[in-house]
C-alpha cells in the first residue's frame, strides 16, 4: 500500500504564494522505489468536481500543468526524498479548494482521476482577495 500526506496549505493573500509538499511511504513504495511512481495534484473547489492540476513522471522529465494555472505553478519530485511538490505563485482567490495528491505505479503520465490508485487526505488552500 500507498500513504500520501500532504502539507504546506494555508491561507494566503491574492497574489501570493504557497508551496504545498506530498510525502509518500508504504510497503510498496519501498518495494519499487518511489520512482515507479507517476505522481499528481488534483484540487476540489467547494460545490464543484474535483479537477487535476498537474503531473509529473517518474524521472520528473514531463510536467504537465493544467491550462488555467500554466506559468504560476511548479510540480517537481524529489525521489531520494519520496516527496513531490507544487509551487504556486500569484494565486488567485479562484484557487481555494482542498488539494489532493495522487500517486500510481506507472510508466505513464496520467493527468486524470481515475487513473490514480492512491490518494491523500489533501491540504486546504484559501486565497482570500
Amino acid at each position: 500500500q500507498v500513504q500520501l500526506i500532504e502539507s504546506g496549505g494555508g491561507l494566503v493573500q491574492a497574489g501570493g504564494s504557497l508551496r504545498l509538499s506530498c510525502a509518500a511511504s508504504g510497503r510498496t513504495i519501498s518495494g519499487y522505489g518511489f520512482s515507479s511512481y507517476c505522481m499528481g495534484w488534483f484540487r476540489q473547489a467547494p460545490g464543484k468536481e474535483r479537477e487535476f492540476v498537474a503531473a509529473i513522471s517518474r524521472n520528473g522529465g514531463s510536467t504537465p500543468i493544467a491550462d488555467s494555472m500554466e506559468g504560476r505553478f511548479t510540480i517537481s519530485r524529489d525521489n531520494a526524498k519520496n516527496t513531490i511538490h507544487l509551487q504556486m505563485n500569484s494565486l488567485k482567490p479562484e484557487d481555494t479548494a482542498v488539494y489532493y495528491c495522487a500517486a500510481v505505479r506507472t510508466f505513464r503520465l496520467i493527468n486524470r482521476q481515475s487513473g490514480y490508485d492512491y490518494w491523500g487526505q489533501g491540504t486546504q488552500v484559501i486565497v482570500s482577495s
